[in-house]
């Protein structure tokens, strides 16, 4: 059975009542996606952001009368908000298997020598490996990106076992969990959103790891702890204005690893942390780098 998709932009002030209006008007499903290819990199942790022009498509069934069905959409949002819609794009969508053609987009994923990432209805390709179990979805990364895939890709290359780590904007908690499959003997996850501590809390458990190994904080009650290895995937401002904090929480000799960073940001990312740390030349993979530096002893 085919469905009716109607596909309309929107501004990011409105795309979420327009999501809520298709679903009064029987929507099987609603998505947003990018008009203006503006991609959408790692938000500050707690955000959802959406793009500055955005599509918003809902899914009909195929027995409902198109033109019937536009007219009560653009009257319905007349009604709610004394403004006319853009341009209803209206196509006819073959039936699929929406979950399972989702599913198959998404691979293991290897970093380096011995870290895989693998989502749960695969079999892990190398069994004797480090494999992180981590599913897509809505949640705050899953190595698919590359300020994330450098910041496995390091520690893949690093000796952590016995180490103690610090993951700040721990999101889904990939970067501290990977460091504990690799050897690190504890974790210390910190991150402004519950949603996003729930989450590593959760991803922990179904890759068996001990709870003793794994501690998670909002920002507000992080302990007074150093770290063999801070690792903090934000973005660039951010990471500026905590240059201090995070400073503070390595250890003399420890290490440091940054991203979120585009490459035209680099350079003043790396002045911020120039008086605590011994910095590397950026790692770049597309527009985005990974930074890395070693602690002094000052």
């Amino acid at each position: 059975m085919p469905w009716i998709q109607l596909q309309i932009p929107a501004d990011p002030d409105n795309a979420d009542q327009l999501e809520d209006l298709l679903m009064e008007m029987g929507a099987e499903a609603v998505s947003m996606e990018d008009a203006a290819d503006q991609p959408l990199y790692e938000p500050d942790p707690g955000t959802t952001p959406l793009w500055h022009q955005t599509s918003v498509t809902g899914l009909f069934d195929s027995q409902r009368d198109i033109d019937q069905l536009c007219a009560e959409v653009k009257d319905a949002w007349h009604q709610q908000t004394q403004q006319s819609l853009p341009e209803i794009e209206v196509t006819l969508v073959e039936d699929k298997d929406w979950e399972r053609e989702w599913m198959d987009d998404f691979k293991p994923l290897q970093f380096g020598s011995r870290l895989w990432i693998v989502p749960s209805w695969h079999t892990a390709p190398d069994p004797d490996a480090a494999n992180l179990a981590l599913d897509p979805g809505l949640a705050f990364g899953t190595g698919t990106h590359p300020t994330t895939a450098l910041c496995l890709e390091w520690l893949d290359g690093q000796d952590v076992s016995g180490q103690e780590v610090i993951d700040y904007g721990c999101g889904s908690g990939i970067l501290g969990l990977a460091a504990l499959l690799l050897g690190a003997d504890h974790v210390t996850g910190v991150d402004t959103d519950p949603q996003a501590l729930e989450a590593s809390r959760e991803n922990a458990r179904r890759n068996a790891i001990e709870e003793t190994r794994l501690d998670l904080y909002l920002p507000e009650d992080e302990p007074a702890i150093k770290a063999d290895v801070m690792l903090a995937n934000i973005l660039a401002q951010p990471l500026i204005g905590l240059a201090g904090h995070l400073a503070g929480k390595v250890k003399p000799g420890g290490h440091l690893v940054l991203s979120g960073i585009l490459s035209n940001q680099a350079r003043d990312v790396m002045a911020a942390y120039e008086p605590w740390f011994t910095m590397d030349e950026p790692e770049q993979r597309e527009e985005w780098v990974r930074l890395t530096g070693r602690r002094t002893d000052g």
